[in-house]
């Protein structure tokens, strides 16, 4: 038998399993594409499971999930791939509620169950705006929409009433991964430099072929070695898959370094903790560095990522745009030179920035520390509705 044969017929085994299940026992059911959508829905679960006592199953496209070895006797796993077999567990879903933090539901190659009435519940897994950097439609198909913050809720529905779309369940809920974030903090002041005394700084940009380290990446870190910084490059992962060589470029050109770091694991979050400095582009990351660690973020600028041309239709200006500035500073690719003094600058007028920090968390963020709580009670009102004569 090949192997790919053997990965197929687990694959199906494990629908098999799932649709042998009491429909009591997957009426709430999550989605996980890959191994790094568990921490945006890690809080509710948490609620879910531990603290509501509810059964949920876990449905991954990710062959080594952590979830699939968990111990958590309410949470029943099931591993489905990335082909044929998750196409027909969605096609063929009986469930009452699926959560997922996929977008473009039902506009790509994932659709809605054609055999029962599901509730489709989206979860974020950015806080930046709905109109920009996802394709549009991207959340027209969903039921109900876990917002983060005001700007989704705005966002949404001005797309709703622009495009005459059917109004959705719209939840001031929050920021899973910032909450976790947040209680994972370190109670003391983290060491922000090396034993040498050198200064650690954080390059995680956005990806794109125009991202920051698409055009820049060589130049920017090489200013920053030769001011004294340790770096450490944090590429986003669609920028290892799509552009292996730039990747491999600067990891060649500074593998010599004992100052400089790439950081290829992102579901691990350590290095925001323990950084002085964060210098990005368009990237979420940005958001969670400046909410949790309350410290200003480096915005170079360049063309941000659009993904729908037809973004400028709704009157929403994007969040990604309009914060920039007020928690960090917003430089010009052509100010690479001078970052090491506009680093120093910055960090030391650190306190300037720390009040008007946490003021733009409380208006960007439904929930700060509480969003799995919102997040659970939701979904056990709509399993309760769902399930009404």
């Amino acid at each position: 038998m090949k192997i790919a044969d053997s990965v197929f017929g687990n694959e199906r085994k494990e629908l098999e399993k799932f649709n042998k299940l009491d429909l009591d026992e997957r009426s709430i059911v999550f989605y996980s594409e890959d191994i790094s959508s568990f921490v945006y829905f890690e809080q509710i679960i948490h609620e879910l499971t531990e603290k509501m006592g509810c059964q949920i199953c876990y449905v991954t496209s990710a062959k080594d999930d952590p979830i699939l070895t968990s111990q958590n006797k309410r949470i029943k796993a099931f591993y489905i791939g990335l082909g044929a077999i998750r196409t027909k567990f969605f096609m063929e879903l009986k469930a009452e509620v699926l959560v997922m933090t996929m977008p473009n539901l039902e506009t790509y190659f994932i659709k809605r169950s054609k055999v029962y009435p599901v509730h489709y519940v989206y979860v974020f897994h950015s806080i930046v705006s709905t109109h920009t950097i996802y394709r549009k439609g991207a959340f027209d198909h969903f039921d109900s929409i876990f917002c983060t913050g005001p700007h989704h809720v705005k966002e949404i529905k001005a797309t709703e009433q622009l495009y005459d779309l059917k109004q959705k369940n719209l939840v001031a809920c929050g920021y899973g991964l910032l909450d976790k974030l947040q209680k994972n903090k370190p109670v003391k002041n983290q060491e922000r430099c090396t034993e040498d005394g050198r200064k650690k700084i954080l390059v995680a940009p956005s990806w794109g072929k125009k991202g920051l380290l698409e055009t820049k990446g060589l130049e920017l870190v090489k200013i920053l070695l030769d001011a004294g910084y340790h770096v450490t490059v944090r590429p986003h992962p669609m920028t290892i898959r799509k552009w292996p060589k730039i990747i491999k470029t600067i990891k060649n050109e500074f593998k010599d370094n004992t100052n400089f770091e790439m950081e290829t694991d992102v579901s691990s979050f350590e290095s925001l903790y323990s950084t002085y400095g964060l210098i990005s582009d368009w990237s979420g990351i940005g958001f969670e560095y400046a909410f949790v660690c309350e410290r200003p973020v480096l915005y170079i600028d360049g063309f941000p990522k659009i993904n729908n041309p037809s973004y400028d239709k709704i009157p929403c200006k994007p969040l990604e745009v309009s914060i920039r500035n007020l928690i960090g500073k917003v430089i010009s690719p052509n100010e690479l030179k001078s970052l090491p003094e506009i680093i120093e600058s910055t960090y030391e007028n650190i306190d300037f920035f720390i009040t008007k920090i946490q003021e733009v968390r409380n208006e960007t963020v439904f929930n700060f520390g509480q969003s799995g709580i919102k997040g659970a009670q939701e979904i056990v009102k709509i399993l309760h509705e769902e399930k009404k004569p």
